[in-house]
């Protein structure tokens, strides 16, 4: 029988009756800690105690700390059959050990009993005047990488230890509010004489002389302190509502797509350029379109973005079964022939030519035609070497040069595909992206003509009327410079 007490915030007063007394009436008694206000109190009540400050000595982390103490508790409990493990606050409340205990006795039959108390909780609750009816959420700093901050509930922040834990609390919550977001910092709550509540902004808080074991951060709820998904998700719903936006509510997945592709683009752009804040910019609109689909799924009753975020994030799991999962890879080219194999069975292609087929029709045609050549390559239907397929479009060549003078418009259209297929096939054997090399051109060839207007208009000549040797001319001289 292992009975858990509780020796509240740090206020004598705060210990309740059935506290005391069975720390009184125990002879095997064991706090996690002597650093709490209470302990004088313990000792002048002639109560004898072992603890555990020896053990956050000898291990470098807090989950290593608290899984030797329970698993000593449980060890002490095997001697002497009946033990009292005291915490500070509530055993329930942001208590890892605790936690850890309870699971231990669970597995090997051991009862256990929890004698509660004042919580610190309680403490901050009373002193700032929160309305825990109006949504509390409670973080242990130790856990705070793997919690989501809320700006629409009232937020504390138990255990902010020291300076190096208060530093990984401030980054932490810099991810989502900003730098000079009020916060309170709350030490010894409830604990007279040395209770000391302030208001600070984040970026300072791990700059504060006195934090330690008995510190705590407390973020009010604050609406108009940040956007996040769910403004977006709103803002949305509000576009499409009666009162909302006209050309929004006429809007459905088809007349959509343009403008997905569009934005797309303009992020490809912002990527090339370079320009971080442009790329957050189109970033946010290629988004926008994606809660805009997701938004005329759910009216529509057929998905909502939920469904989606559990479909991709299902899929990523099980495509990276050497991150999720026990299969061991070596190098990226292996992870790509697992990806490969996962995808083919997720989408039941059966043969070479479905996956040739799956390859989306609404890709740009350079694009589609290259990733067709590669996954007919797998399978050796390709060429053995780069001369082999210049050679190809030189043959290409020939035949759209035999045919364009007719009046066989099909049959020109079919040449014309055949030569500029068998252009992507040298760019790929070349490791060129064939979309980048033609857009480089492109570019190349505007520079130029612009070159070709500019000195045009310095010489009082019309682009218009000049002749086409003058235009060449002008040309040859862009590309010498």
């Amino acid at each position: 029988m292992i009975e858990i007490v509780g020796l509240g915030p740090g206020s004598v007063d705060s210990l309740t009756l059935g506290a005391v007394n069975v720390l009184k009436n125990s002879e095997g008694v064991y706090l996690r800690t002597e650093k709490h206000p209470t302990v004088n109190y313990l000792r002048e009540l002639g109560i004898n105690f072992q603890a555990y400050d020896n053990v956050y000595e000898k291990k470098e982390k807090f989950e290593d700390v608290y899984k030797c103490i329970a698993e000593d508790l449980i060890q002490r409990e095997k001697e002497l059959k009946k033990i009292v493990y005291a915490v500070p606050g509530h055993p329930l409340v942001s208590e890892k050990s605790v936690t850890l205990l309870l699971k231990l006795c669970k597995q090997k039959s051991i009862d256990t009993e929890i004698i509660p108390s004042v919580s610190f909780i309680d403490a901050i609750i009373e002193r700032l005047g929160i309305d825990a009816g109006d949504g509390l959420k409670i973080v242990d700093a130790f856990d705070i990488k793997n919690q989501v901050m809320d700006k629409r509930t009232n937020t504390i922040i138990t255990q902010v230890y020291d300076k190096f834990i208060a530093s990984q609390v401030k980054l932490a919550l810099m991810e989502y509010y900003g730098d000079d977001t009020e916060i309170y910092f709350v030490r010894s709550a409830g604990v007279k004489d040395s209770e000391n509540i302030r208001k600070m902004k984040l970026y300072e808080l791990d700059r504060q002389k006195d934090i330690d074991y008995l510190t705590s951060i407390y973020i009010p709820k604050n609406l108009e302190i940040t956007y996040d998904l769910k403004d977006l998700l709103d803002i949305m719903k509000k576009l499409r509502s009666d009162t909302g936006c006209p050309w929004d509510r006429e809007q459905d997945h088809y007349s959509l797509k343009k403008y997905l592709i569009e934005e797309s683009y303009e992020v490809l752009e912002a990527v090339d350029a370079q320009n971080d804040a442009n790329l957050v910019e189109e970033l946010g609109d290629v988004l926008f379109q994606i809660v805009f689909h997701c938004q005329i799924g759910q009216e529509e009753g057929f998905f909502n973005i939920r469904d989606v975020i559990n479909t991709v994030c299902h899929k990523m799991i099980e495509r990276h079964p050497h991150v999720f999962g026990t299969v061991k890879i070596d190098g990226t080219q292996q992870v790509l022939e697992n990806w490969n194999i996962i995808k083919k069975k997720e989408q039941g292609l059966k043969t070479y030519t479905d996956e040739l087929r799956h390859v989306a029709k609404t890709l740009p045609a350079l694009m589609r035609a290259s990733k067709v050549q590669k996954k007919a390559a797998v399978v050796g239907f390709d060429w053995d070497k780069v001369e082999c397929a210049l050679n190809k479009v030189l043959e290409e060549y020939y035949e759209v040069k035999n045919v364009y003078k007719s009046e066989e418009r099909v049959k020109i259209v079919e040449e014309i595909g055949d030569l500029i297929f068998a252009c992507v096939n040298v760019a790929r054997f070349l490791d060129i992206d064939p979309e980048f090399a033609l857009n480089y051109t492109i570019e190349k060839f505007i520079k130029r003509f612009a070159y070709i207007e500019k000195n045009a208009v310095d010489q009082g000549l019309d682009v218009m009327n000049m002749t086409l040797d003058e235009m060449n001319r002008l040309w040859e001289e862009a590309k010498r410079k």
